[in-house]
């Protein structure tokens, strides 16, 4: 079983930013591609990054492409977000998941939640001034 947990979030002002980091623990010796979604209330878990298993691919969220940042600790499953500029509409539960591992990389796929097989418990991002 693969653990995922996520740190980092917290209450900012408009225009701040933050990090967020996540592990993904419990299968050495897999290396995953992973991404980042954000779910705000009574709406739909949506795509915010992906980043692939060595790091030399990333997809963005039209949403959030200039502003947030996504980086990975080497071949390890640690990944994280830096968000700049945030602002009002950023305020989320923020969570990390491990893309399948039988998937190939895909720029369209990584942006599916249901291509993710482990997930953490997620963290809040409150932007609010």
């Amino acid at each position: 079983q693969v653990q995922v947990v996520e740190s980092g979030g917290g209450l900012v002002q408009p225009g701040d930013s933050l990090s967020l980091s996540c592990v993904a623990s419990g299968r050495p010796g897999t290396i995953y591609a992973m991404g980042w979604f954000r779910q705000a209330p009574g709406k739909e878990r949506d795509f915010v990054a992906a980043i692939s298993w060595n790091g030399a691919s990333t997809v963005y969220a039209d949403s959030v492409k200039g502003r947030f940042t996504i980086s990975r600790d080497g071949a390890r499953n640690t990944i994280y977000l830096q968000m700049n500029s945030l602002t009002l509409e950023d305020t989320a539960v923020y969570y990390c998941g491990t893309f399948s591992a039988t998937n190939p990389w895909s720029e369209y796929l990584v942006t599916l939640p249901r291509e993710y097989e482990y997930w953490g418990q997620g963290t809040q991002v409150t932007v609010s001034s």
